[in-house]
């Protein structure tokens, strides 16, 4: 089995302790003690980092590289920068967790670090703020608050190959960690953990055959917002394929795929385990499906040269509203086609597969023929329930 290394909010904490240490007069250390259990007494792990050093009065840098351990993963390698200033001790600084002081503790987004796009405030998780105030507060001396600024130089170039834009995150990479250990969407421990979750669906006795497939994090989040029970819901990792087998096998008669159309769009051209860098052709997949809708040779060449499939469709809807809306309905379709069809090769017809995409604005975009279906009987459940 690959052995798992840190999240993104470990190293941030790891640089930001040895930054703070560089304040107080303390001789750098090329590990840095961390707490990574929020909860119970478990002792602190060592944590490298790379270099700290006083820039001035007041003032210190320190820099740690991030291991994600075995595996692929966006991170490796990325360089993470936090400088730590003193600031004047205010009461309160806005919100916080609750049950968290973080009157002390100031956290500013520098270059490549992504931001809410409607707020431009930090975008972070309580887990990784929770661990900063964990290990930076017993070193802080009495009287102290903290300004803390984080960098990720490459951030802003590497948050281009992920979501982020489509959950209103801009700039660069958010600090969205929820545990100190990576869990890999492409492993297998992660395809037998959904196993074993939809096993244990399908055998509780409420269950009626029904599920809702939600692909990431991110749609987890977004699908009870647009309607959809909370109790369909199962979250995947990049194992589509082996998944919707599961299902079958399990008895679902009638799965909703729910995913971000730049991450689903990838079913429509067959490919069945989506993480980004095993199997891509996106673009590919796109302009043939734009060409079956009839789209003209220019119109395809700029689909096709686009940084992104988001970036595509949204250019073509500013210049032809109504070729984008078919455009996004033929991708929905040939992703339920193409599920069929990898069902039908491991004999699992049985099973009803629609499609729903939603946009990188967080609103749904396309429904295939059968997801439309779907999507209408499990909507109404929802509000059944909701008025009784």
């Amino acid at each position: 089995m690959a052995e798992s290394g840190y999240t993104l909010p470990v190293w941030v904490a790891a640089a930001a302790r040895a930054a703070l240490a560089q304040l107080v007069g303390e001789p750098f250390q090329e590990e840095q003690p961390l707490l990574l259990e929020l909860e119970g007494a478990a002792a602190a792990q060592p944590v490298p980092v790379v270099a700290a050093a006083l820039l001035g009065e007041g003032r210190a840098l320190a820099v740690a590289r991030c291991d994600p351990g075995d595996g692929l993963d966006l991170t490796r390698g990325l360089v993470v920068w936090v400088e730590a200033s003193w600031r004047t001790l205010e009461p309160e600084l806005g919100p916080a967790p609750p049950g968290a002081d973080s009157s002390w503790l100031e956290l500013q987004a520098g270059e490549g670090v992504g931001v809410h796009a409607a707020t431009r405030q930090l975008c972070l998780s309580a887990f990784a703020r929770r661990l900063l105030e964990q290990n930076l507060r017993p070193l802080l001396p009495a009287g102290r608050a903290l300004r803390l600024q984080v960098i990720f130089p490459v951030g802003r170039r590497l948050a281009e190959r992920t979501s982020n834009a489509a959950f209103g995150v801009v700039d660069g990479l958010a600090l969205i960690g929820t545990q100190a250990l990576v869990q890999r969407s492409a492993a297998p421990d992660q395809l037998a953990a959904a196993r074993s979750e939809l096993e244990r669906r399908v055998a509780a006795p409420e269950f009626a055959g029904d599920l809702v497939l939600v692909i990431g994090e991110n749609g987890l989040d977004l699908a009870p917002q647009l309607g959809l029970p909370p109790a369909l819901l199962l979250k995947a990792g990049n194992w589509l394929g082996p998944l919707l087998v599961a299902a079958a096998e399990q008895g679902v008669r009638r799965l909703l795929l729910f995913g971000y159309q730049g991450k689903l769009i990838k079913l429509a051209g067959g490919i069945f385990h989506t993480h980004h860098h095993l199997a891509d052709g996106r673009a590919e997949v796109l302009t043939a499906l734009a060409a079956l809708e009839g789209l003209p040779q220019e119109q395809l060449q700029r689909l096709h040269a686009a940084a992104t499939v988001e970036a595509a469709l949204a250019e073509l809807a500013a210049a032809d509203p109504a070729a984008a809306e078919r455009l996004r309905r033929r991708i929905a379709a040939a992703v339920e086609q193409r599920s069929a069809a990898y069902l039908a090769r491991y004999d699992q017809q049985s099973m009803a597969v629609g499609a729903a995409l939603f946009n990188r604005d967080r609103v749904l975009a396309a429904l295939g023929p059968l997801g439309a279906e779907l999507w209408g009987a499990f909507s109404a459940e929802t509000a059944f329930r909701a008025e009784t």
